[in-house]
């Protein structure tokens, strides 16, 4: 069974859910790029209710065995633990606290398993609102994208107490290949997430960096994709957005998969310039790489998948279709 001392790390291999002698029902809110495979693949082995805004949405999770509703809280009323998959803490504000919001459904004994990049304060003033709901809060936000949120392969990080974690552990196994316990408290996670979006915010900002380079000495960039990622300078985010990178230049460019939002980035590395301000810790990377993001979303790419963050270094040009 995985370890919950803080700061312990382990792999889904070596756990045991051994408290899901009976399966926790489980609410997933919010069917976006991240929800809808997790909530499809938390179906495939525990009781899931869904709840989005749209019912396409809803309806492919029932596809794949989940039960819909058509608010928060028909969501969470039965819900052993009620999974939040939503964008930023105004949509957390509004799925717990909102009309027809999950907290005063809540059942006793219930758990609110947050898997959204909101910031420590955030989280810690989510966890103070719902005790007064008498609700535990499980800060546990993920990593890894779509494709592995479907395969139960995410990097989870949790900061929670032990009794709200042992609730939650069942759809944690489930969904994570990784899983690091960093503390015992709300805010703990998000604090360890803040600095996960750190590195991968400037590694993708690096990447736009480079591929605009070799289109700027006529070099093509999907060679030099191919080349560098086998090296010493490849990244996982160089050799995962350098291909979309350079599809941004071909006829293609429309058929660019959106993947990770453009405006994600610049909602998490205004998290991570926040965290490190009030730490005193200068980080002028991940400033120089929030204020990129910022004139991406100004661009109008917010909506675009981030890799499109290259072309505001490296303009497509009508030779380029």
């Amino acid at each position: 069974m995985s370890s919950t001392t803080p700061g312990s790390t382990t792999t889904a291999t070596e756990t045991a859910s051994a408290a899901a002698a009976v399966p926790p029902r489980t609410a997933v809110i919010g069917l976006g790029a991240m929800g809808l495979p997790m909530a499809r693949h938390l179906a495939g082995a525990l009781p899931v209710t869904v709840f989005d805004i749209s019912a396409e949405r809803r309806a492919l999770a029932v596809a794949d065995g989940a039960a819909e509703v058509t608010t928060p809280a028909d969501a969470a009323r039965d819900a052993d633990v009620v999974l939040l998959a939503v964008r930023d803490q105004a949509q957390v504000d509004s799925a717990l606290f909102g009309p027809d919001g999950v907290a005063p459904a809540l059942r006793a004994g219930a758990v609110v398993l947050l898997t959204s990049t909101v910031g420590p304060d955030a989280a810690r003033a989510t966890a103070t609102a719902l005790a007064e709901y008498g609700a535990l809060l499980v800060d546990a936000p993920i990593s890894g994208g779509p494709t592995r949120a479907g395969n139960g392969d995410l990097l989870i990080v949790v900061g929670a107490e032990p009794a709200a974690l042992d609730r939650a552990r069942p759809v944690l196994d489930r969904l994570a290949s990784t899983l690091t316990v960093i503390g015992g408290n709300p805010g703990d996670g998000q604090a360890l997430k803040a600095i996960n979006q750190l590195l991968a915010g400037v590694h993708i900002a690096a990447a736009a960096e480079a591929v605009a380079l070799a289109r700027g000495v006529g070099l093509d960039p999907r060679t030099v994709i191919d080349s560098l990622s086998q090296g010493a300078a490849g990244s996982f985010m160089f050799a995962d957005r350098g291909p979309r990178m350079a599809q941004a230049y071909g006829d293609d460019a429309d058929a660019v998969e959106v993947r990770s939002r453009l405006d994600i980035f610049v909602k998490d590395m205004g998290i991570v310039t926040g965290i490190a301000k009030n730490a005193h810790v200068p980080v002028p990377l991940a400033s120089a790489a929030e204020q990129l993001y910022l004139l991406g979303e100004r661009a109008g790419l917010a909506g675009r998948d981030d890799s499109s963050i290259v072309t505001v270094l490296s303009p497509v040009s009508e030779g380029d279709r």
